[in-house]
C-alpha cells in the first residue's frame, strides 16, 4: 500500500504540470524500454512509414508539416525530463534519464534526428516508403524508433482523410465529365461536416485540412486555422449562411413556409447561395408546396441560388425524387451532353449518409435517369474524418538499418504467417522509374537517379517549408 501511495503521489504530481508538447510521454509505453533492447555498439537506426495496401492503390501524401511545427520545433527541457521519468517509473518501466537528459545537455533540447520525406500532395502508389528518419547524434540510437509512436499518427491520419477525399473527387469528376457542361464547380462538390464528429478539436483540425488539400468547402474551422497556420493558406475553404433542423423547427411545424421565407429574407440575393434543410416534417410537401408554389417567384427572381437539402432517408432515392420533385415545379434544361439540369437559383446537397461508396451510388443513379452531376454538391461527416483507421492503407513504419560496431546491417521481418507484412531493407530512396511512377530502392542504387525523399527536418529545424497552394497543385495532377 505504502508503494502504491507514493507511486499515485509521483504521478499526480507530474500531472499537474503535464502539457502536451511533452515529446517525452507521446509514446506507447513499451518504447520506455527498448533502449536496453539493441545491440551492444550500435549507434544508428534508420526507420521508414509506408501505406502497405488496403482499400487504395495510390494515396495523398499529407500532414507532416503539421506535426513538425507542433511538436518538434520546440526543444524539450529538463523539466520534461523530470515530468517523464515520474510517470514513467510510476507506471513499471524503465525510463532512459540520461538519454533524455543529453539530448537537453548537448542537443539543445531539440531530437536529433532526420526526416526525409516526399513533397506533401504528392500522389503516390502505396507500398512506398514516405518518410525515413534516423538519429543524428549516435548516442541517441534508440530515439529514432521511439518517436514511431507520435510520427506514424501525424502521418496515417491526414494522409488518409486525404486520399479518401482525393479518390472522392476523382469519382465526382469522371461524372462531371460525363454529365455536365464543364467541372468547374468541382472544388465545392464535397462539403467537410466532420467536426462535430471527429475525436478531438486536433483530430478535426488535421483531418479537415487533409480535405482541404482536395475541396474547397468546409464547416470546420479548425481546418481553416490550421491550413493557416502551418501552410501559409490565408483562406484554404468557404462556407455559406446554412440552416439546421433547431432553427427551422422553432418556428412550429404551422409556421414552417415563414422559417423558409425568413431564409430567403436573410440571405438570398444576387450571387448568394443559402442552404436550406426542409425533411423537417415532409420534404415532399416542402418541395411541392413551399418552394415549389408559396416561395417560388423568391427564389426565381433572387438572384442567387438556394440549396435543398433532404436530412433522412436512403440516400439514392432521396436525392432522385427531390430532383425530379424540383424539376417538376421549376422546370429544367438540356445540357450539351443531353443531361437535364435545373436552374440556376435552384440545386441539392446531399449530406445525410455520405460515403466515397455512396457519391459513386448516386451519381450512377443520376447518369442512368439522364440527371446532371452538376445538380448537386454533398456533404460528408463521419465518413470523412472518423469512419478510417490506421489500417485503411495498412500503415506501418520499420526499422530497415542500423548501424553497428561502425557498419549498416540491413534489417527486416517477414513473418511466415503474413508475407504482407514484409518490411523492406536498407537505407532507402525513392525514385519514378521510366514510366513515371514511383518505385522505392536501395539508397546505394540511386546512382544518378533523383531521390524523392528529400531532407525536410533536422536537429530541430525545418528545412523545406511547403505552402498549401503547392500541396493542392501536386495533389490535382491527375
Amino acid at each position: 500500500m505504502q508503494i502504491f501511495a507514493k507511486s499515485t503521489l509521483l504521478v499526480n504530481s507530474a500531472m499537474k504540470a503535464i502539457k502536451r508538447s511533452n515529446i517525452i510521454l507521446n509514446v506507447d509505453s513499451y518504447k520506455a524500454s527498448h533502449y536496453l533492447q539493441y545491440p551492444p555498439n550500435t549507434t544508428f537506426v534508420s526507420s521508414y512509414i509506408e501505406a502497405r495496401g488496403g482499400d487504395f492503390e495510390q494515396g495523398i501524401f499529407f500532414g507532416l508539416q503539421m506535426f513538425i511545427k507542433d511538436y518538434l520545433s520546440t526543444p524539450i527541457t529538463t523539466e520534461d525530463v523530470v515530468e517523464a521519468k515520474a510517470i514513467f517509473e510510476a507506471h513499471g518501466v524503465p525510463f532512459h534519464e540520461a538519454g533524455w537528459q543529453h539530448i537537453v545537455d548537448n542537443c539543445e533540447g531539440y531530437l536529433p534526428i532526420e526526416i526525409q520525406a516526399l513533397p506533401e500532395g504528392t500522389v503516390v502508389p502505396v507500398q512506398n516508403a514516405l518518410v525515413q528518419v534516423v538519429n543524428t547524434d549516435p548516442e541517441c540510437f534508440w530515439l529514432t524508433s521511439y518517436v514511431e509512436t507520435a510520427l506514424l499518427r501525424a502521418v496515417w491520419y491526414p494522409m488518409t482523410v486525404a486520399t479518401g477525399s482525393w479518390h472522392c473527387r476523382q469519382i465526382i469528376k469522371r461524372y462531371l465529365d460525363e454529365t455536365a457542361d464543364n467541372s468547374e464547380g468541382l472544388p465545392f462538390k464535397l462539403h467537410d461536416f466532420g467536426a462535430r464528429g471527429a475525436t478531438s478539436e486536433e483530430a478535426a483540425a488535421v483531418g479537415g485540412c487533409a480535405h482541404l488539400v482536395n475541396f474547397m468547402g468546409t464547416d470546420t474551422i479548425s481546418a481553416i486555422v490550421a491550413a493557416r497556420r502551418y501552410y501559409s493558406a490565408d483562406m484554404a475553404g468557404f462556407s455559406i449562411p446554412a440552416a439546421e433542423h433547431s432553427t427551422m423547427t422553432s418556428w412550429g411545424k404551422d409556421h414552417e413556409t415563414e422559417a423558409y421565407a425568413n431564409m430567403l429574407k436573410q440571405f438570398a440575393g444576387p450571387g448568394k447561395l443559402v442552404a436550406v434543410v426542409s425533411d423537417s416534417y415532409d420534404l415532399f410537401h416542402a418541395i411541392d408546396t413551399i418552394w415549389g408554389e408559396t416561395l417560388i417567384d423568391e427564389v426565381k427572381n433572387c438572384g442567387g441560388t438556394v440549396v435543398v437539402r433532404p436530412d433522412s432517408g436512403e440516400p439514392v432515392e432521396i436525392v432522385l425524387k427531390t430532383l425530379e420533385h424540383l424539376m417538376n415545379k421549376f422546370g429544367h434544361t438540356v445540357n450539351s451532353k443531353g443531361y437535364r439540369m435545373l436552374p440556376d437559383c435552384i440545386r441539392v446537397i446531399q449530406g445525410d449518409g455520405v460515403s466515397r461508396h455512396a457519391i459513386e451510388d448516386i451519381l450512377e443513379a443520376m447518369k442512368h435517369n439522364k440527371l446532371s452531376a452538376d445538380n448537386v454538391a454533398f456533404g460528408m461527416g463521419g465518413e470523412l474524418l472518423q469512419k478510417l483507421n490506421r489500417d485503411t492503407m495498412k500503415f506501418a513504419m520499420k526499422a530497415s538499418a542500423v548501424k553497428v560496431d561502425g557498419q549498416w546491417r540491413d534489417v527486416f521481418k517477414d513473418p511466415v504467417t503474413d508475407h504482407g507484412k514484409r518490411s523492406k531493407k536498407g537505407r532507402l530512396a525513392v525514385v519514378k522509374d521510366n514510366a513515371g511512377v514511383f518505385q522505392t530502392i536501395a539508397e546505394q542504387a540511386l546512382g544518378e537517379q533523383q531521390n524523392h525523399l528529400q531532407t525536410v527536418f533536422k536537429n530541430g529545424e525545418l528545412l523545406i517549408e511547403t505552402s498549401f497552394d503547392e500541396i493542392r497543385a501536386r495533389a490535382t495532377v491527375l
